[in-house]
């Protein structure tokens, strides 16, 4: 498999992915700017759509979107408690989150890289984030990770998106349950070599 990243990107979280459940794999830097990938081909041959993760398969299919990504390397190795078993309970309560992450913190989170967002919606996206970091703060308190204290796929794409805070001047003081999520999963040994292997660290 080949991954197809910008550093520090959502494409972060399957790196962890990736790296935590001892899969073979390569990878090769886009510049989402140029649609370029670090060997020069042009990455809209590979993603349509332009942007990562792109994960090449082994039989020459490539998947995109974060989520089903995710899903994917988990369940290549089952063993790795990266996620439940599909079919259980608690396999829709991981989708659960997954999706409450792409919806509700990856995408204002995101927002705020915008240059052209102007002071009134940095307002909106602000208080948007308040309410749901608040909200995540009472599922969080006294667990370790999101889903029974098992790390999942779920917490590598939480951490990376809270990540980009330290970016967009968004201040994670007021969340410190949050703050402490983040950085026991920055303590993962893969996800310091994942951080380090984009140059992030």
């Amino acid at each position: 498999m080949k991954l197809y990243f910008s550093s520090g990107a959502c494409s972060l979280a399957p790196h962890i992915a990736l790296l935590e459940a001892g899969l073979p794999f390569e990878t090769e830097k886009v510049d989402l700017k140029a649609k370029l990938t670090a060997s020069g081909a042009d990455f809209t041959a590979i993603n349509s759509k332009g942007y990562v993760p792109a994960l090449a398969l082994d039989n020459g299919q490539v998947l995109t979107e974060g989520v089903a990504v995710l899903q994917y390397i988990a369940d290549q190795k089952p063993e790795s408690g990266l996620a439940p078993a599909a079919g259980t309970m608690a396999r829709y309560q991981l989708q659960e989150w997954l999706t409450f992450i792409a919806s509700e913190i990856h995408k204002p989170m995101g927002s705020m890289f915008n240059p052209a967002q102007s002071a009134d919606w940095k307002a909106g996206v602000t208080a948007t984030l308040t309410k749901r970091l608040d909200w995540l703060t009472t599922q969080l308190d006294g667990k370790d990770y999101l889903l029974n204290n098992q790390f999942s796929v779920a917490d590598a794409y939480l951490f990376t998106v809270l990540n980009w805070a330290n970016f967009v001047g968004f201040s994670m003081a007021p969340w410190p349950v949050v703050q402490a999520f983040s950085a026991r999963v920055a303590a993962r040994p893969k996800v310091v070599e994942a951080l380090k292997a984009e140059g992030l660290v």
